[in-house]
């Protein structure tokens, strides 16, 4: 799967995008789809390279996906600039740092528009404090360059020098927001496409005296900026580290209207029926809420039947996708009530197959 390529075969493949996705929503009456291009190069913010060792030689590896060859990378025009600046300091740094090149395997990053650098070094060792020294040193000769965190990672053990996240800049209609991206956690991969998609989903919806629900709201990435746009916003989210970075990024944003609650979407929809109690909803009386849009961003498997049923419920549905196929399959059933209003194709990953989709339902009159 190609990472890379020039601008018309970009062009080319995005219209192939286009073309398949407008079949996908071709049988639900869908307008005109907005189509959001992703920059050909220099668009990912993460990257992950496996290391070889070559008698003194040290670099960072690929695999093709067909062949499953090797094959050696020293730039990777697909990640931002950031992260290729990098490759090149750490590889020097390392070859001649017998402890910090010693069983080492892999090497992943985590970079951002603010140009932050997280950088993951995996071991196939346990590590000591020869290696928090050297790693320490290592740390310090990149910020000459870079504002960068080292982790160290074996088995069942982590070592953080520095911090273990970024704190990303993503300017959204004008206002420059701040997020934590933790390391190991997920976070949108093409931070210019993240924007304009933050961008579109305030632009078709809002209704500033009425509430909005945000299902799989990860670390509040569409939930902050669409505080702007309603009374309140309550998002919903399993994972434990995505809440805490969530509830940290409302301080550092000194957003006052939302609140995040540790609960699947499952559990809250029961919660919303009355049907079950929660202590992490202690302090959140849900019946003060006047919700007028839902929000979701499921992964890949698209949503439970409980979960659509219970999204019919709203006057206004925003449905990101990473998957069209399942997003397909769930309008069969959110079209019985919702028209679709608007439709957008956003590329956050050029030269692959995939697809991320946003369509802005309302529903039908009575």
């Amino acid at each position: 799967m190609a990472e890379t390529g020039s601008r018309e075969q970009y062009t080319i493949e995005l219209q192939q995008k286009h073309d398949r996705l407008q079949s996908l929503l071709g049988p639900f009456n869908a307008p005109d789809i907005e189509v959001y291009a992703s920059p050909h190069e220099h668009y990912r913010v993460r990257a992950e390279f496996r290391v070889w060792h070559e008698g003194d030689d040290l670099y960072h590896i690929m695999f093709d996906p067909q062949t499953k060859d090797k094959y050696r990378v020293d730039q990777f025009p697909a990640a931002s600039q950031t992260i290729n600046a990098a490759m090149q300091k750490v590889m020097a740094l390392l070859k001649d740092n017998p402890v910090m090149r010693r069983k080492l395997f892999q090497i992943d990053y985590l970079s951002g528009l603010s140009d932050e650098l997280v950088i993951s070094l995996l071991y196939h060792k346990p590590l000591d404090d020869e290696w928090r020294q050297a790693a320490t040193q290592l740390q310090q000769a990149l910020s000459q360059y870079f504002t960068v965190n080292l982790i160290g990672r074996a088995r069942k053990q982590k070592e953080v020098i520095g911090n273990d996240f970024i704190i990303e800049q993503l300017p959204v209609n004008n206002r420059t927001y701040e997020f934590k991206h933790i390391e190991n956690s997920f976070t949108q991969p093409n931070a210019r496409v993240n924007c304009e998609m933050l961008e579109w989903a305030l632009k078709v919806c809002g209704a500033p005296e009425r509430d909005l629900l945000e299902l799989y709201c990860g670390a509040g990435n569409f939930s902050l900026p669409m505080a702007s746009q309603f009374r309140k916003v309550i998002g919903t989210e399993i994972a434990k580290p995505s809440v805490a970075a969530a509830q940290f990024n409302i301080a550092r944003n000194n957003i006052e209207n939302v609140d995040i609650v540790r609960l699947a979407a499952e559990d809250f929809t029961a919660a919303m029926r009355g049907e079950r109690e929660f202590t992490r909803l202690e302090g959140i009386n849900l019946s003060e809420y006047d919700f007028a849009t839902v929000l979701v961003d499921p992964p890949r498997a698209g949503l439970d039947d409980e979960s659509l049923k219970m999204i019919q419920e709203y006057e206004e549905i925003v449905y990101i996708s990473c998957n069209p196929e399942t997003l397909s399959q769930n309008l069969t059933r959110l079209c019985e009530t919702h028209t679709i209003e608007a439709a957008a194709l956003f590329d956050q990953f050029p030269f692959t197959h995939h697809i991320e989709t946003g369509v802005k339902l309302v529903r039908k009159p009575a």
